[in-house]
């Protein structure tokens, strides 16, 4: 029988490097809560083999009845009557699935009808799910609403709002986008009325329109509104949680070029009640970019699934097509372009599963204390702030690269393909056109660049890079490690010209540069560390080192050839 977990090894392999156990550790701290629950894990080890029993099922499902109803779903998508959303059939039949397969709540806490799994776990499950229907991705991915309330809201919101969204018994959508506010957030006018009391604990009303609302139509919607009369900027917001009612009304759904199995809406909110998430004022300085970086690794995880399912399409047609006496994979020009799709998709899965663990070696640990009460001590708070920094370069890191790949990925699908790649018979041009929303939405690739210099220029990783130059690599890895150490004094060298010249606009124009430098380094650092690992891995931290070293070599030329002049024919240029 199909699964995508099992004809995947490569997953299995990058669960197993991020060390499910110490996870598992972390989440479960003593394992006392099997006394009180069935399915509580009893010791690491059991939590493990919990897990990858999840993927499993997982896998099983996306490559069955999920995979084959994705190109009906595509071909017909949902529809709106009467301002709500009805969802295709199938659409219905693939939630259902997933609600009965307990899928929904995988990394929301036990007590609250989630599997306690983290956040990893959720990540490999959403990339299969893509890799089948990248559609799909987009509701049941769309945990991390309730993973926001649990995590910031009160007792009583989160027992109200977060076991229907584990259980599947609701979806949710995130409200945020307006038709003037679409990266910019801090320009978002709809309107939170307080309540006539004064008590901000009580029902505030909502006003507004939304646009580009993904499932808009959702039970639970985290709306970011303005709850301060007579501001423009960020401190005027606050975040508001609300159930669906006839007080919100569906204008209609989007025409998209793809993933059209997920309803993007163009919603009105008409004095919609709703109540306050956390504090406020905080609405996006803090709860609105958790939200988001919760969001960005979900689509690092689409795009990593659309890739996968581009490149084994690819590679099966360049297998059973044969041009002038022979199957095209034989022709260097197209497995030059396989080998580099596969090289970019193990790329791409070993940056976010290592993103993922970064996020739960704080999350975990900071959700202790909250629901403790505990005071962490002083290497505690350090751990937790080192790994928070990280996570805030790794996650814009993730959605950047893999968003970025899933786009090259299909494109060079359709190439391998010809004109069968072109035609609809295939699902390779949905694939294309499913790719293209993942470095645009939940912050464009330009807006991930703007999030992860920031940390570059501070050296958030640089304890990294210098552990990666002192160690020790066994011997017959000696000239591949020389290569990859030599990237460092590169990226060294480019950050402290940039910082020195204090030109913000030049910092700008080179951002991109430096960021793509600090991901190649990354990248290679993480390849190494598979080589005792696996011995798969070698071959493509050759292909991956050499390359990356020439990029990193290009960038720094550019960089350090202070090319000021560039804006200014950039401006000349486009008028």
């Amino acid at each position: 029988m199909a699964n995508y977990y099992t004809d995947n090894p490569d997953i299995k392999f990058n669960l197993e490097r991020v060390d499910l156990c110490r996870l598992a550790d972390l989440l479960e701290d003593d394992y006392s809560a099997a006394k009180e629950s069935d399915y509580a894990p009893e010791n690491s080890e059991d939590a493990r083999d919990n897990y990858l029993n999840i993927c499993e099922l997982a896998g099983e499902l996306c490559a069955g009845p999920i995979t084959e109803r994705a190109r009906q779903i595509d071909r017909e998508g949902n529809r709106c009557e009467n301002g709500r959303v009805i969802y295709h059939p199938l659409v219905r039949e693939n939630l259902r699935d997933f609600k009965r397969a307990q899928l929904m709540g995988i990394s929301l806490a036990r007590e609250y009808g989630g599997l306690n799994m983290p956040q990893v776990i959720k990540v490999a499950v959403l990339e299969m799910v893509s890799r089948a229907d990248a559609s799909l991705m987009n509701l049941v991915g769309l945990q991390d609403i309730a993973e926001t309330i649990e995590e910031f809201g009160s007792e009583e919101q989160k027992r109200k709002y977060v076991p229907p969204l584990a259980n599947g018994d609701a979806t949710g959508a995130m409200i945020l986008t307006e038709p003037d506010s679409g990266s910019d957030l801090q320009s978002v006018r709809l309107r939170a009325i307080p309540p006539a009391d004064g008590n901000d604990q009580g029902v505030w009303h909502l006003n507004g329109v939304k646009r580009f609302i993904t499932n808009g139509n959702g039970d639970t919607l985290l709306v970011l509104a303005r709850s301060e009369e007579g501001t423009v900027d960020g401190r005027g917001l606050s975040m508001f949680v609300c159930s669906k009612d006839d007080s919100v009304q569906i204008r209609r759904i989007e025409n998209k070029l793809g993933i059209h199995g997920s309803p993007t809406c163009d919603m009105v909110f008409n004095n919609t009640p709703a109540y306050l998430i956390g504090q406020r004022k905080r609405g996006l300085i803090k709860y609105v970019m958790s939200l988001m970086n919760g969001a960005r690794i979900g689509v690092s995880a689409q795009a990593l699934g659309i890739a996968e399912a581009a490149y084994r399409m690819a590679r099966e047609y360049a297998e059973t097509r044969v041009q002038f006496g022979k199957s095209i994979v034989e022709f260097p020009a197209v497995y030059e372009m396989l080998t580099n799709m596969k090289i970019q998709i193990e790329a791409g899965r070993l940056l976010l599963y290592e993103t993922s663990k970064v996020v739960d070696l704080f999350k975990i640990p900071n959700a202790r204390i909250q629901q403790t009460g505990t005071r962490p001590d002083r290497e505690l708070k350090q751990t937790i702030r080192y790994y928070e920094r990280l996570a805030s370069v790794l996650t814009p890191f993730s959605k950047y690269f893999n968003s970025e790949m899933c786009n090259r990925v299909a494109y060079d699908g359709i190439q391998v393909m010809g004109g069968s790649g072109f035609m609809k018979d295939y699902n390779m041009e949905r694939y294309y056109r499913d790719a293209r929303i993942t470095n645009i939405y939940e912050g464009t690739s330009q807006l991930q660049i703007v999030g992860a210099i920031g940390g570059i220029l501070s050296g958030t990783l640089n304890t990294i890079f210098d552990d990666f130059v002192a160690r020790e690599y066994p011997g017959k890895f000696n000239e591949l490690t020389t290569e990859a150490k030599s990237m460092v004094p590169l990226l060294y060298e480019a950050i402290e010209f940039v910082k020195q010249k204090k030109d913000s606009g030049y910092t700008d124009l080179v951002a991109r540069r430096l960021v793509d430098m600090a991901l190649d380094l990354y990248i290679s650092i993480l390849f190494l560390d598979c080589l005792e690992r696996d011995e798969q891995k070698v071959s493509r931290a050759e292909i991956w080192v050499r390359d990356a070293k020439l990029r990193v070599e290009q960038n720094h030329g550019f960089i350090l050839g202070n090319r000021t002049q560039v804006i200014d024919l950039h401006k000349e240029i486009i008028g």
